[in-house]
């Protein structure tokens, strides 16, 4: 008689109930404890239709989509600090504007030459990259404290579904091209599938704890850690499912 071998799981989470709200927390302790670091600039292809490094893109070729009316007011505050060194469409966003509004409703940064209006590109003099990240960096302040919300939480992704009786579920996991609707599959690449990208010293719940924190809260994150941490002393760890496919 064979044995059956049950087919070892994708991911491990852990929940939470939290004690104040009337909420469970889920985690994805799976991309939390892997090494996946950002490697814009350092052999990110970006998420055109094809692979295009050497434009050093990253995921800022089509804006960023604003989550609420505080996320535009914090961006657009941001903006008018912004001086030429750090920003090199400045002009440009002062006389057009860094925003718009989508036939959809939605409100997005505006495109200047093909991306993200923020976007300083390699022929800059300061480098390329986010005009607010570098601000921020310059000013020894954390970026998510300038750029929009879905920019300073990438690749992160918290998911809130509220039940009939109003208790939230609350889930962090990492976004997933499939996250973001039809558009995402036609990404030639994406981050948190490319094993080229899990390279970080330190496991994602250190490395983008101020991310966590502003995600779940200063409480939530410090149990979150507790826990993470007799997990990565003991070893007891499911290896991120990129990192199995290597």
């Amino acid at each position: 008689m064979s044995t059956v071998v049950p087919e070892a799981p994708e991911r491990e989470w852990v929940s939470f109930e939290d004690a104040v709200e009337h909420r469970t927390w889920v985690f994805d302790v799976t991309f939390l404890t892997s090494r996946w670091s950002c490697i814009f600039g350092a052999g990110c292809q970006g998420v055109l239709t094809g692979p295009a490094p050497e434009l050093v893109q990253g995921c800022c070729s089509y804006g960023a989509h604003f989550t609420e009316a505080d996320d535009v007011e914090r961006v657009l505050a941001a903006a008018d600090t912004l001086d030429a060194t750090d920003w090199q469409f400045r002009r440009e966003g002062r006389s057009r504007g860094v925003v718009k509004k989508l036939r959809s409703g939605e409100t997005v940064t505006r495109l200047v030459q093909g991306a993200c209006v923020f976007l300083n590109r390699p022929e800059f003099e300061g480098g390329a990259g986010c005009a607010l990240h570098r601000a921020a960096l310059r000013r020894d302040v954390q970026p998510m404290d300038l750029k929009p919300n879905v920019c300073w939480q990438l690749p992160l992704r918290r998911d809130d579904r509220d039940d009939a009786e109003g208790h939230v579920t609350s889930t962090v996991t990492e976004w997933g091209r499939q996250h973001w609707g039809g558009g995402g599959e036609e990404f030639h690449w994406w981050c948190t599938e490319a094993p080229e990208a899990f390279i970080g010293a330190d496991p994602v719940y250190r490395s983008m704890g101020a991310e966590l924190i502003g995600l779940v809260g200063a409480d939530v994150y410090a149990r979150l850690v507790a826990y993470l941490e007799i997990k990565m002393s003991q070893r007891q760890l499911l290896p991120h499912p990129v990192v199995r496919k290597r």
